[in-house]
């Protein structure tokens, strides 16, 4: 599997960071940042889980940390 930075037409800065899906659902973000990167392999992870520390240029990672309705039994 290739790591090469995705191509960037000239006069463009390539995205690295998303700020503006925080607070959004998952899914809103990972639309967000597929418009932006098309051939991104984006990853959901809970907050603290292991991750492991290759760099791969189309690997987006998505921090979870917030409950989103009440626990309950059932």
């Amino acid at each position: 599997m290739s790591c090469a930075a995705p191509k960037v037409p000239a006069g463009e800065e390539k995205k690295t960071s998303w700020p503006e899906v925080v607070g959004k659902s998952i899914e809103e973000a990972k639309e967000i940042i597929l418009k932006d990167m098309p051939d991104a392999d984006i990853d959901v992870l809970p907050a603290g889980s292991a991750m492991t520390l290759d760099f791969r240029t189309n690997r987006v990672r998505i921090i979870v940390d917030t409950i989103a309705t009440t626990p309950s039994i059932g």
